[in-house]
C-alpha cells in the first residue's frame, strides 16, 4: 500500500497531468480535423446494461448516452475516489484540526467566491449565460501539483501541502455546488429509494461491515435512484464514499502476532519439489498461507482499499477519457472575440484573475489578522506564486460547464464551447505565469532532508 500523505499525492498526480496534457491536445486536434464530425457523433451513441427490462444506465427509461454515461458515471467514480480522499484527511490528515485546515479553507473560499463575482460582473445580464457562474470555481489538482512538482525539492513542504490541501476544499465547495445548484425537477421516489440504500449503508458501516462488494453494490443502486431522482448522479459517488468505513476488520499489532504466529507453525519440510524446481504445497501450507492472506487483507481498512484500487483507472482512465470526450472545442466559427465578451471572457478572467486575486487576497487578510500563519518555510513571494497555480481549472471547471451548458440547444452548445476555450485558456496562462513566478522566487538550491522523500 501506499503512503496516504498529501505527499504521496503529488507523486499520484503528476504523471497523470502530462497523460491529460497529451489528451487534451488530441482531442483538440481531433475535434478540428476531418474526424471532427465522427467524434461529435460517438458521444451520442446509447449505452446500456439490462437485465431483463431494467437497463442500470438509463435515464426517464431512455438509455444514456456515452457523454452522458462519461459524466454521470465515470465521473460519479471520480468523486467516489474524491470523497475517499476528502474523508480521509478529514479523520487523520490535513483536514483533521482546525488549525491544519484553516488557511487552505480561507484560501479556498476566496478562491470560489471572486471568480464567482468575476463571472457575474463579466457576463451580461442573460440567464442562460449565467448558467455558468460556477465553471471558474474550481481547481485541477493533478495539473496544479504537476507543475508544482517540476520544482521538486525546491518547493517547502508547507507551500505543498497548503497547494494540495485547498485543492481538495476547491473538490468539496464544487461537490457542494452541483448538489445545491445543478439538480432538476425531484422526483421524490427515487428519492425514498436512495435514501433507504444510505440507511442500508449506515448500518452496515455501524456494524463494522467491511466487506468492500457491500458499499460497491449498494453504492451502485444509490448512484442509478439519484439519477433518476433530479439530484446529479455524482453526488452519490461522495456520499457513498462517506459511509465507506476507516476502520480495519484486525489492528496491525494484532496481524503481526497472528503472522508470528502461523509462521512458526509453518511446516516448511511439507513441500513437494521436483527434479525441474517445480513446488507442490501441502493442503496445511496452502491453507496457512491463505489465513494469513485473509487476515493481511482485513488489517487494511476498505476506505485505504478502495482509495490506493482506484487510483490508476481514475488518473489513467476515467479522467482521460473524461477529458477526450469533453475537451475537444469545434473551433469553427470561434474567434477571439468568444474570449473577449460573454461566457469566453468570464471563465478567462474568473481562473487567470479570481482565482488568484481570491485565494491570496483571504489568505493574506487572515495572515494580517493573527488567525492563522503562512505555511512552513514559506514567504509571502514563493506563497504569492504558488496562488497563481489555483487557475488551472480543467477537470470540474469542464464538468461544471457541462452541466450548465450541455443539451440546451444550439445557443448552449455555442456557450459550452466558448466556456471550454475560456477555461483552455485560463488554465494555460494561470499554469504558464505559476511557473515563471516560481522559477523566480522559490530558493536557488534544493532544500535539502526535510524535502528528501518528496518529488
Amino acid at each position: 500500500m501506499r503512503n496516504y500523505t498529501f505527499l504521496s499525492m503529488f507523486r499520484k498526480y503528476v504523471n497523470s497531468s502530462l497523460i491529460l496534457i497529451i489528451v487534451t491536445i488530441v482531442a483538440m486536434i481531433v475535434a478540428n480535423s476531418g474526424w471532427g464530425d465522427a467524434y461529435r457523433s460517438l458521444w451520442e451513441k446509447p449505452v446500456s446494461f439490462s437485465i431483463g427490462n431494467f437497463n442500470l444506465f438509463s435515464h426517464g427509461k431512455e438509455s444514456l448516452s456515452l457523454m452522458d454515461f462519461i459524466n454521470d458515471f465515470l465521473m460519479a467514480l471520480f468523486f467516489f475516489s474524491v470523497g475517499l480522499e476528502i474523508k480521509r484527511e478529514i479523520l487523520v490528515g490535513e483536514l483533521s484540526t482546525l488549525k491544519k485546515a484553516l488557511l487552505p479553507i480561507i484560501g479556498a473560499c476566496g478562491g470560489m467566491a471572486i471568480p464567482v463575482l468575476i463571472f457575474f460582473l463579466t457576463c451580461p445580464d442573460d440567464a442562460l449565460m449565467l448558467r455558468g457562474t460556477a465553471i471558474p470555481m474550481a481547481t485541477d489538482i493533478a495539473f496544479s501539483l504537476g507543475v508544482l512538482s517540476m520544482f521538486g525539492k525546491r518547493v517547502p513542504i508547507g507551500l505543498k501541502i497548503f497547494l494540495a490541501t485547498l485543492a481538495v476544499a476547491d473538490d468539496l465547495g464544487g461537490i457542494l455546488v452541483i448538489a445545491v445548484f445543478y439538480s432538476s425537477e425531484l422526483h421524490l421516489q427515487y428519492l425514498a429509494y436512495a435514501g433507504i440504500l444510505l440507511v442500508i449503508l449506515a448500518i452496515g458501516n455501524r456494524r463494522h461491515v467491511i466487506s468492500k462488494m457491500f458499499y460497491i453494490v449498494i453504492g451502485t443502486f444509490v448512484w442509478y435512484s439519484l439519477l433518476n431522482s433530479g439530484i446529479h448522479a455524482t453526488i452519490a459517488g461522495v456520499v457513498v464514499a462517506f459511509f465507506v468505513p476507516a476502520r480495519p476488520g484486525v489492528s496491525a499489532l494484532h496481524f503481526v502476532k497472528h503472522l508470528r504466529n502461523k509462521i512458526n507453525r509453518f511446516p516448511i519440510d511439507q513441500a513437494t519439489t521436483n527434479h525441474k524446481g517445480t513446488t507442490i504445497l501441502s493442503n496445511e501450507q496452502i491453507m496457512l498461507l491463505k489465513n494469513i492472506e485473509h487476515a493481511s487483507d482485513r488489517t487494511i481498512s476498505p476506505l485505504q482499499d478502495l482509495e490506493d484500487a482506484l487510483q490508476n483507472p481514475i488518473n489513467y482512465f476515467v479522467i482521460p477519457v473524461f477529458a477526450f470526450a469533453n475537451a475537444g472545442v469545434n473551433l469553427e466559427g470561434i474567434s477571439m472575440d468568444s474570449l473577449l465578451n460573454g461566457v469566453g471572457l468570464a471563465v478567462f478572467l474568473g481562473l487567470a484573475v479570481g482565482k488568484f486575486v481570491g485565494v491570496f487576497s483571504f489568505s493574506w487578510l487572515a495572515v494580517k489578522l493573527g488567525f492563522v500563519q503562512l505555511p512552513q518555510g514559506c514567504n509571502w513571494k514563493n506563497f504569492f506564486s504558488v496562488c497563481m497555480l489555483t487557475g488551472i481549472g480543467f477537470t470540474v471547471s469542464m464538468f461544471i460547464a457541462d452541466l450548465s451548458y450541455y443539451n440546451i440547444g444550439i445557443e448552449g452548445g455555442t456557450l459550452l464551447n466558448d466556456a471550454k476555450l475560456g477555461i483552455l485558456c485560463g488554465s494555460i496562462v494561470a499554469g504558464v505565469l505559476g511557473w515563471i513566478l516560481l522559477a523566480v522566487n522559490l530558493p536557488r538550491q534544493d532544500l535539502g532532508e526535510h524535502n528528501e522523500d518528496l518529488p
